[in-house]
């Protein structure tokens, strides 16, 4: 780990220097609300940043593995991603405090998931290595269904949050509308529909009832879930169809080169060690240093009496 945050400085020094500062000053806020969290005592959160930290590492782990070079543009999105989804988002609550919080953040992510999908099966493309090549059209469906798989498997993940741990992640809407077949006494598969809902009344087990001072109905998710989806799809559909362009027109637009990854060159310092030469800038031993008494006489002095 030590190594691979080492790798991660030096590539950014060496390339970029926006998204260094954006990670450093991002990295010190998370440590930072971990101390708070921690002198209070609130461990989830104290997780939640220790979370941040590691997935704010994804970046330069995708650099490494696939061997690719990120625009700048688009790491900053991720680490902002990140910190705004479980630093801002989760621990100080601005999916409850800001309108649409949610929205905003699936949208994007919607976007950068094709992103990565879409330089996945590029660089496939582009490379010798893999016989299957793919029409710009299949190669912009397939980021869009790569995308949409990580929404789906999103939902999957909430939903079992809620479902074992009992959390709040599918977040609830106030209806005041319900249009169901479960009420129907027939059993004839008819909607029976319930309209202008202004109040839910809960009874316990032990006929107490509890008003819950809704103005509606809690409906406990489903919405939520449609809508991350919807707005997941809306920022996959942009960036493919971007993607279809670039690819088909061969567009070389400052703008689109700013979110698609590229194949990193050599890295010099990766192909030293490699060889296994050491670092021209190591300092290396000086032969005039040695002790004198041990060089070795020059020729003439073997004619010396």
């Amino acid at each position: 780990m030590r190594d691979f945050f080492r790798d991660h400085i030096r590539r950014s020094v060496l390339y970029r220097n926006s998204s260094l500062t954006v990670y450093l000053v991002l990295r010190a806020l998370v440590i930072l609300i971990m101390v708070r969290s921690f002198l209070r005592h609130s461990y989830e959160s104290v997780f939640l940043c220790i979370l941040t930290l590691l997935l704010m590492l994804i970046p330069s782990f995708l650099e490494r593995r696939l061997k690719v070079r990120l625009p700048e543009t688009l790491e900053i999105i991720i680490l902002l991603f990140i910190f705004a989804a479980e630093i801002l988002g989760e621990i100080n609550s601005f999916y409850i405090r800001v309108p649409h919080w949610d929205t905003i953040l699936h949208t994007i992510n919607g976007f950068l998931c094709a992103a990565i999908g879409f330089a996945l099966i590029d660089l496939m493309n582009r490379s010798d290595t893999f016989s299957v090549k793919m029409s710009p059209f299949y190669l912009a469906l397939t980021a869009f269904c790569f995308s949409m798989t990580i929404g789906v498997l999103w939902e999957f993940f909430e939903y079992s949050g809620d479902l074992i741990m009992h959390t709040d992640m599918q977040k609830d809407t106030i209806v005041h509308e319900i249009y169901s077949v479960e009420p129907d006494p027939t059993r004839s598969n008819r909607v029976v529909a319930f309209t202008d809902i202004q109040e839910v009344i809960l009874v316990h087990s032990d006929g107490t009832e509890e008003v819950l001072g809704l103005g509606g109905y809690l409906d406990i998710g489903i919405h939520d879930t449609m809508k991350d989806l919807m707005v997941n799809f809306v920022g996959a559909v942009v960036f493919s169809f971007i993607g279809y362009f670039y690819v088909r027109h061969g567009w070389n637009d400052r703008f689109l080169s700013q979110f698609i990854p590229k194949r990193r060159e050599s890295d010099p310092h990766e192909q030293r060690r490699a060889r296994g030469d050491s670092d021209p800038h190591e300092q290396q031993p000086d032969c005039r240093d040695s002790d004198p008494h041990e060089r070795q006489p020059d020729r003439g002095s073997q004619f010396i009496r």
